[in-house]
C-alpha cells in the first residue's frame, strides 16, 4: 500500500519527486487507486480556489479536493502599497480577529522567504503582539544576521569581545582553538581587550599562519570602519557585506539553507536602507549606526512566545505543511518572490512553486488571505513587481479584492495611490501613499502610520533620503 498526495510534493530539493506516485501506477499496473480527496478541514470556497490553482500544473494525478463544510466566504487578495503597508494590514486584521473573539494562536501568516518575516516581525513588535517563528528564529537572531551586525559593532567598538569572537573565524581564517586559547590568556594577563591583544600579537610576531591572519582581520576591521560615519545606513551594510565576503561564505551552504541565509542578508540590506534613527532626546549623542545596531539588540532580545503561549504563527509555507490555522495569510504574492525568481525559467520548479501555493492555502480552515505589494524595498532600492499568477488562477467568483487604487503620474513624482479598503491614517486628512510636503525635509510618501488623534504619527520617505517619522499634528504637513 502506498498512501500520498503528488500535489503536496514540494522538497524535489530533498530528492522528493512528484512523479513518484504516478510511476507506482505504472510499475503495478495492478493496484488499485483510491482518491482521497474529502476534506475535513477548509470551507467550500477556499478548496474550490485552491483546485483552480493546482489543476494548472501539467502531468499531476487528476483529483479535486471537495467538503461538506460550509461554502465559507471568498479568499480576499489585498494589494497593499509596500510592504510595511502590507504587514500593518495583517496585523489589523489580527487585532480584528481577536476582538471578534478568536484568539491569537488561531493566526498564522505564511511566506515563501524566511527573509520576508522582518518586516512582518517589525510590524508585529509595534503592535505588541506575542509571536512565534514556526521551525526557526527571530530575523535578528538568525545566524548571517548575529555576524554581520557582529563586524558592525566591531567597526564602532573595537573592544567589544563577544563580536571579536563571533566573527575573527567567519568566514574561517585557519585560526584555530590553540591560538584563540593563547590570544584570551594574553588579553586576561594584560587586562586588555581580544581586539587589543590581538594587535600587540601582531606586532610581536612577524611570522606565522594564524599572526597573518590575526592582521588580515584588523585591517579588514579597519577598512568598513572607515566609512561608517560618513555613508548611509544603507550602503555601509552593502559594503561591509560585501567585504566580509559573508554571502560566499553562507551561500556555500548546500539548498534552500544557503539561499536563504543570502536572502535574509539582503534583508539586512533593505532594513538598514530604510531605518531612520532619532535618539530619545537632544543629549542623546548616538550616531545613525549606533541607534539601529541598539534597536537590532532589542529586537533580537524580546523572547520569543513559547508553544503553549496564545501567539501569531509565523512560518515558511515549506513549514506550514500538515498544520491547520482558522485564519491564514500568505504574504508577499507577487511574480519573483512567489512564485519565486529561481522558479521562471525552469517548467518544474514552477510546478513546485504551484505545489507550495496549493499546500499554503489549504491551511486555512475558515478565512485566507493572499496578500502582495505594488512596491516591495529589496536589496536597498524599490523593485515593482506584478502580482503573483497564483491569484490570478483563482476564479474572480471565489476572490475579493480589497484594492489600492494607483495611477502613474508624471515619472519624477512616482505613483500618487488612493488607498480603497480601510487604510486612510486615522484621524487625519492621509492615506497610504499620499505624496506631501514638509517645510524642512521637503517632498516624500506616506509609507507607514501608527496611533490616532493627538497621537498619529506617519512615517514619510523623503525625496532628500531616508524616512521620517513624524507627528502629524505638529508636522504641518500639505498634501502636494
Amino acid at each position: 500500500m502506498v498512501v500520498g498526495d503528488d500535489d503536496q510534493s514540494i522538497y524535489s530539493w530533498r530528492g522528493a519527486k512528484s512523479g513518484n506516485i504516478k510511476r507506482y501506477t505504472k510499475d503495478f499496473p495492478k493496484a488499485d487507486v483510491i482518491k482521497l480527496e474529502q476534506n475535513y478541514r477548509s470551507t467550500k470556497n477556499i478548496l474550490s480556489a485552491a483546485n483552480s490553482v493546482i489543476k494548472n500544473n501539467p502531468s499531476r494525478m487528476a483529483k479535486e479536493l471537495w467538503s461538506n463544510n460550509e461554502e465559507g466566504e471568498m479568499v480576499k487578495v489585498y494589494r497593499a502599497f509596500n510592504e510595511r503597508d502590507e504587514a500593518k494590514f495583517i496585523v489589523d486584521i489580527i487585532k480584528d480577529w481577536v476582538k471578534e473573539g478568536g484568539c491569537l494562536s488561531e493566526c498564522a501568516i505564511i511566506y515563501r522567504s524566511n527573509a520576508q518575516s522582518r518586516s512582518l516581525e517589525d510590524s508585529i513588535l509595534r503592535a505588541e503582539l506575542p509571536y512565534r517563528i514556526y521551525g526557526g528564529v527571530r530575523f535578528y537572531e538568525r545566524a548571517e544576521i548575529k555576524n554581520a551586525l557582529a563586524y558592525a559593532r566591531l567597526a564602532v567598538d573595537r573592544n567589544n569581545d563577544a563580536a571579536f569572537e563571533r566573527v575573527i573565524n567567519v568566514p574561517t581564517r585557519g585560526i584555530g582553538a590553540k591560538t584563540m586559547d593563547n590570544l584570551r590568556e594574553a588579553a586576561r594577563q594584560a587586562g586588555s581587550s581580544l581586539w587589543e591583544a590581538a594587535e600587540e600579537m601582531a606586532k610581536a610576531n612577524s611570522s606565522g599562519r594564524a599572526v597573518s591572519s590575526f592582521q588580515t582581520f584588523i585591517d579588514l576591521i579597519n577598512k568598513i570602519a572607515a566609512h561608517k560615519d560618513t555613508e548611509e545606513l544603507g550602503s555601509f551594510f552593502t559594503d561591509l557585506i560585501e567585504a566580509s565576503e559573508l554571502k560566499e561564505f553562507h551561500g556555500k551552504e548546500p539548498g534552500e539553507k544557503g539561499r536563504s541565509r543570502v536572502e535574509n542578508l539582503e534583508e539586512l540590506i533593505t532594513a538598514t536602507s530604510n531605518y531612520f534613527g532619532i535618539g530619545e532626546d537632544d543629549s542623546d549623542e548616538r550616531t545613525t549606526l549606533e541607534l539601529f545596531l541598539d534597536q537590532a539588540a532589542l529586537d533580537a532580545g524580546e523572547t520569543q512566545a513559547d508553544e503553549s503561549e496564545k501567539a501569531i504563527q509565523l512560518m515558511t509555507l515549506h513549514s506550514s505543511k500538515g498544520l491547520e490555522f482558522p485564519l491564514v495569510f500568505i504574504a508577499g504574492c507577487e511574480e519573483g518572490l512567489f512564485p519565486h525568481q529561481r522558479s521562471m525559467d525552469d517548467a518544474g520548479q514552477l510546478a513546485e512553486e504551484r505545489r507550495l501555493c496549493y499546500v499554503g492555502m489549504t491551511r486555512a480552515m475558515q478565512r485566507l488571505y493572499m496578500t502582495h505589494a505594488e512596491v516591495r524595498s529589496l536589496y536597498g532600492s524599490d523593485s515593482f513587481s506584478p502580482v503573483s499568477r497564483f491569484i490570478k488562477e483563482i476564479p474572480e467568483e471565489l476572490k475579493y479584492e480589497i484594492r489600492l487604487a494607483a495611477e502613474k503620474e508624471h515619472p519624477d513624482q512616482g505613483f500618487k495611490p488612493r488607498i480603497v479598503g480601510g487604510t486612510d491614517v486615522a484621524d487625519t486628512p492621509f492615506a497610504l501613499g499620499d505624496r506631501v510636503t514638509h517645510n524642512m525635509f521637503g517632498e516624500g510618501i506616506i509609507l507607514n502610520y501608527e496611533g490616532q488623534g493627538d497621537n498619529a504619527r506617519v512615517e514619510v520617505n523623503f525625496d532628500s533620503g531616508g524616512s521620517k517619522w513624524l507627528v502629524v499634528s505638529y508636522a504641518n504637513l500639505e498634501k502636494v
